[in-house]
């Protein structure tokens, strides 16, 4: 109940994105349904079937990903002061944001079970002259369990993923003190008792605690800096893996041929299986590439406005880093159906157009949704700027500076890897 309460009062624009969220998952959901119709269609066919539902995989993931961004990004849902009194705790709150993306994703899933039931015939009469009954399986019985569970895969995995992203990870306060601090400090300790040698006691004030202290709920120590991401070695590494594998299995005649849904007819499994390793590779250097643009923003004498961009880049690399990453590795798959596309093969069908749009515009609004937050993040810093006097476009100057610096940075990384990965399909 306290999770459909805050989906009801929240801000439009967090409306909008659940909204988004919930037709994600109705696209997916929809392929995967027709994945079954297929099955259903052609019962001796068993290695098609299989092929069109691991086809779903990439809008899946995608979905996926965009829903565990946007309930990271909630702030009906983010940890507040005050809320741990009225049990409202890091844990209860990781809790309502996995319910809500269930219940986003659960309501898309309904969606595509209601069209795909009306494409099918099931609920009125045949649409657009029966012309996709074979493909949705019309004529036979659907086996509900199977739709369902089918259908509840996308909203499961992503209501664990985003419990597994959004859990606790700071140390845990101790039950056992009844004294539970509801301000940064303890207003009614207005000292401590020290003994006197003579057997007198009296109060020693507390010193006036600073900004660092009054913002952390224990004495500790401020948090040290994030290291760099350290996931650039590896995604060189499976960069080039990838790159290798396909370049192999395009020249070498012994590979299998896979014929993928879409019209992609006698595909390579080598060459399929490389670009699944070089999406990987890319969306594992995002964010090191990312902070390393950064540090190339800092070097040989930054000014102000160098400077700022470059800590920008750096504090927010693995928040926009992954995005990025996942983009080039659409972009990359992109550049290959256009290849594939414009050669002598067949057209790309229906289904497949509907996974691209999926995913493509899953990975657009991951990275938006992810810039976003990244902005809102050091909104008091760029208000602190302007309070001491910065000029007013600053902030825009050095968000034009970073975009640049990361399309530059990324843009021939993308273009280059897209025309290695292409070259094998078109030999």
């Amino acid at each position: 109940m306290l999770a459909l309460r805050l989906a009801r009062r929240a801000h439009p624009v967090v409306q909008l994105r659940r909204l988004l969220v919930a037709a994600a998952s109705g696209g997916t959901g929809f392929l995967l349904l027709c994945a079954l119709g297929y099955a259903l269609s052609h019962p001796q066919a068993s290695s098609g079937s299989l092929l069109r539902l691991l086809w779903c995989l990439a809008p899946a993931a995608a979905t996926i990903h965009f829903a565990v961004t946007v309930a990271r990004t909630d702030p009906g849902t983010r940890p507040r002061p005050g809320l741990s009194a009225i049990g409202l705790g890091p844990v209860h709150l990781m809790a309502v944001s996995a319910v809500t993306t269930a219940l986003s994703t659960t309501l898309g899933s309904l969606l595509a079970l209601l069209v795909f039931l009306h494409l099918r015939g099931d609920l009125t009469g045949m649409p657009f002259d029966g012309t996709a009954a074979d493909a949705l399986g019309a004529g036979r019985p659907l086996p509900l369990p199977a739709a369902l569970t089918l259908l509840a895969l996308v909203p499961a995995a992503a209501s664990v993923t985003t419990a597994l992203v959004l859990r606790p990870r700071g140390p845990r306060t101790r039950a056992a003190n009844p004294r539970t601090r509801f301000m940064a400090y303890d207003t009614f300790d207005l000292g401590r008792r020290v003994r006197e040698p003579a057997g007198a006691t009296r109060f020693e004030e507390e010193p006036e605690p600073d900004e660092e202290t009054s913002a952390t709920a224990e004495p500790d120590q401020p948090p040290a800096p994030r290291p760099a991401p350290g996931g650039l070695p590896w995604g060189v590494a499976v960069l080039a893996v990838g790159l290798a594998v396909e370049t192999y299995a395009g020249q070498s005649d012994a590979g299998s041929a896979l014929a993928l849904p879409g019209g992609f007819a006698d595909s390579p499994a080598g060459v399929l299986g490389g670009w699944l390793l070089t999406a990987l590779g890319l969306a594992l250097t995002g964010p090191g590439l990312t902070h390393l643009t950064g540090r190339l923003l800092q070097a040989v004498r930054p000014g102000a406005l160098r400077l700022l961009s470059g800590r920008v880049l750096q504090a927010e690399a693995r928040r926009i880093g992954q995005p990025l990453g996942v983009m080039c590795a659409v972009a990359s798959g992109a550049f290959a159906l256009v290849t594939l596309s414009s050669g002598a093969r067949p057209t790309v069908g229906p289904l497949t157009l509907l996974g691209a749009l999926v995913v493509v515009g899953c990975t657009v609004l991951t990275l938006a949704t992810a810039a976003v937050e990244a902005r809102r993040a050091h909104a008091d810093t760029t208000a602190a700027l302007l309070r001491m006097g910065a000029p007013a476009a600053l902030p825009r100057r050095a968000a034009l500076l970073r975009a640049g610096a990361l399309l530059a940075v990324f843009g021939p990384l993308t273009w280059t890897v897209a025309e290695l990965a292409a070259l094998p399909l078109t030999l």
